[in-house]
């Protein structure tokens, strides 16, 4: 299954596994056996955050998996409260010593936090983490164009990727030309909608489901790697593991993702980026 996963070519070199496995919300007590079980079942990229309280463990799960390093793409961000406090090279080195993996594939600021306003200097200091070799990528979450456009007029490293909201009821449809056309990859955090609105409710997902035998959840994960959109689902389960990766063996027909993309409600479910600027 592993060898199924496409992977794509970031502006700054790494290829990173289409489909990942998240791990926002996952007990600390259970993440290691979960991230285990992930790697077991074929993911071989892994999406963590200083904020998620549990990096400590998918770093134990990483090296407890008898995998190569090299193998497995690590993703992890800059907690908003040091981002705040400027305290970015020490979060930085903190991520490091918890993982204990070596180095980091890709690293991203979490929030933009606007009004705080300190995401450009924080970038600046991104820039020197890449030039000094000990992530591979560095990029962004739950950036709008706004702040992209400010980011890339201040600084010189165009981020790899931006890691937001996205799934079929909140395309981003225009965040993602925008991205098109400067060379940023986009990455779904919520690329089933966490649970806010029933998998089932959409006709055409649904059709799709029952015209290749599959379940909702794997047609819109089928979806993500057709548009060319990374994707990190979240399961427990080893059998919703293995569901969420059990999406190559077969194709969204052009009619099944014209019908997906006009079932884009035009709306977000979660927060708007612009109103956190806090912890």
């Amino acid at each position: 299954m592993t060898d199924l996963v496409p992977r794509i070519a970031l502006n700054q070199g790494p290829l990173i596994p289409q489909l990942g496995f998240g791990v926002f919300l996952v007990d600390p007590a259970m993440t290691q056996k979960t991230v285990e079980s992930a790697l077991e079942v074929g993911y071989r990229h892994i999406d963590t955050a200083t904020g998620y309280n549990n990096e400590a463990q998918v770093g134990a799960a990483i090296r407890a998996s008898g995998l190569k390093r090299e193998d497995i793409f690590v993703t992890t961000k800059l907690r908003n409260d040091h981002h705040k406090a400027r305290d970015i090279k020490g979060a930085y080195q903190r991520s490091l010593d918890a993982l204990d993996i070596g180095y980091l594939d890709l690293y991203l600021i979490h929030w933009p936090m606007p009004l705080v306003g300190y995401y450009v200097e924080a970038w600046k200091l991104f820039e020197g983490f890449l030039a000094e070799g000990t992530t591979r990528a560095i990029g962004v979450s739950n950036f709008k164009i706004p702040h992209l456009q400010r980011l890339m007029a201040e600084t010189s490293v165009v981020p790899a990727l931006n890691q937001v909201e996205l799934h079929p009821v909140w395309q981003q449809k225009e965040l993602r030309a925008f991205q098109d056309q400067h060379g940023i990859k986009a990455e779904a955090w919520a690329p089933l909608g966490q649970g806010r609105y029933p998998l089932d409710s959409i006709p055409a997902i649904n059709a799709a489901a029952a015209a290749h035998g599959k379940t909702p959840a794997q047609v819109m994960l089928r979806w993500h790697m057709q548009e060319g959109i990374i994707a990190i689902p979240k399961a427990n389960s080893r059998e919703h593991q293995a569901a969420n990766l059990d999406i190559f063996d077969f194709e969204l027909t052009p009619a099944e993702m014209a019908a997906i993309q006009a079932a884009d409600g035009g709306h977000r479910l979660a927060v708007d980026p612009d109103d956190v600027n806090s912890d």
